[in-house]
């Protein structure tokens, strides 16, 4: 694996995990996943944290490798959860003079998840704490529920570098990013990378909804914390190190947490028992494009639903599609339903079709769901199909579509 270049003096001793199917056991990581640990070199040497268990073996080579025979002086955890804090403990065993630099409440924490005492070791650390290591030094940032309460960030500023935990993290192994050559050659004499904006977006994008989706308000406060700062790198517990272009992820993360819409379309979320209600969202599909409207599509029956939270958040409006069953909803619309509501879904305008034979429900039973969230502006023009589509339902259908242009 090629890491990271951020500087002599600070180095990166991450792992990719190549192996793992499903990150948190939810959702699915094909390109696989990344759990990046940082160390910094100076009179005071400090490992700012962990990667899984997983990987100890692989992770612990890298800190040897960098570290030498030195001795570090602090474990900074900046966040608890095991993927990021499995070898706490081991990481003591080895070097037991060392401090571990966390939260009051992530102290908590790393009591309940070790069986170890390492209470002689931490030192706890808050908002505005400044550890002084020699030439450089970090200022703890509170994040909290950026996505668990005991989260810090911290700022290095003689480097200006932004170590941001789980913010402006990604889905996807370090070794699978797509990147490109500037043309610089970096002091330890290779080729200078930076990474593809674009193809970082869509998987941070999966990755924001579906991890901090549902603290916005809390990544607005911690953005607006770093606006104060002067930031040239962003280092995150996952993805790649983030050097170029940072107004653009700073932006992104601006209107995601504000959970304001990327993209002018709409997109189309449907479940169907045989094929019938899919064949009616495919004509809406064919609808709005003809009119010149942008068109995402997710079936909820097969699709990552992943992926349909991500789309839900990232377009201005967005239609639900599902047969009644059992008088209730189809079981993975009524899902996707309660994840949306889980990750504080709103500030949209929705659309509805249904299907049901003898007794259609899923619309008025959807309608209700979504009358639960923030914002949510349901359309007049449902669809109904009764078991099959028809003249009758395509000219709903029609009537759906110039509501939604």
């Amino acid at each position: 694996m090629r890491k990271p270049y951020i500087s002599d003096a600070v180095r990166y001793i991450g792992v990719d995990d190549l192996d793992l199917e499903l990150f948190e056991h939810q959702y699915d990581v094909p390109e696989g996943m990344s759990y990046n640990s940082y160390v910094i070199l100076d009179e005071k040497t400090a490992v700012l944290d962990t990667a899984d268990a997983r990987k100890t073996d692989e992770w612990f080579a890298n800190l040897k490798e960098v570290l030498g025979e030195k001795q570090p002086s602090y474990l900074v955890v900046h966040h608890c959860e095991p993927d990021h804090a499995a070898n706490i403990a081991t990481f003591i065993a080895a070097y037991p003079e060392a401090k571990i630099l966390c939260s009051a409440k992530a102290a908590q924490l790393i009591g309940q998840f070790f069986d170890a005492d390492l209470t002689a070791n931490i030192q706890t650390v808050k908002e505005g704490d400044v550890i002084s290591l020699g030439a450089h030094s970090l200022q703890f940032i509170a994040a909290p529920m950026v996505h668990w309460p005991e989260v810090l960030m911290s700022y290095e500023a003689t480097e200006k570098i932004l170590f941001a935990a789980d913010g402006f993290g990604k889905f996807g192994a370090i070794c699978n990013e797509p990147s490109r050559t500037t043309g610089v050659t970096l002091p330890n004499g290779e080729a200078e990378e930076v990474n593809d904006i674009e193809e970082w977006a869509c998987e941070a994008r999966r990755y924001y909804f579906n991890i901090c989706g549902k603290y916005g308000a809390q990544v607005q406060s911690v953005l607006k914390k770093a606006a104060a700062l002067d930031i040239k790198t962003i280092c995150p517990l996952h993805g790649p190190v983030l050097k170029e272009d940072l107004g653009y992820y700073i932006g992104l993360y601006n209107t995601w947490s504000n959970y304001e819409p990327e993209t002018i379309g709409v997109f189309i979320a449907h479940t169907t028992l045989h094929g019938n209600t899919a064949k009616a969202a495919e004509i809406l599909r064919e609808k709005l494009e003809a009119k010149g409207i942008k068109v995402a599509m997710n079936d909820l029956t097969s699709d990552d639903m992943a992926e349909g939270i991500e789309d839900a958040f990232r377009y201005d409006r967005m239609v639900l599609c599902a047969p009644t069953y059992d008088a209730g909803i189809m079981p993975k619309m009524e899902d996707f339903l309660a994840h949306l509501k889980s990750k504080g879904y709103r500030n949209r305008t929705v659309g509805l079709i249904e299907n049901g034979s003898w007794a259609p429900m899923a619309a008025k039973l959807m309608r209700a769901k979504l009358e639960e969230l923030t914002n949510i502006k349901v359309l007049d023009e449902q669809v109904t199909i009764k078991s099959t589509v028809k003249a009758d339902t395509i000219a709903q259908i029609e009537k759906l579509a110039l509501a939604l242009a």
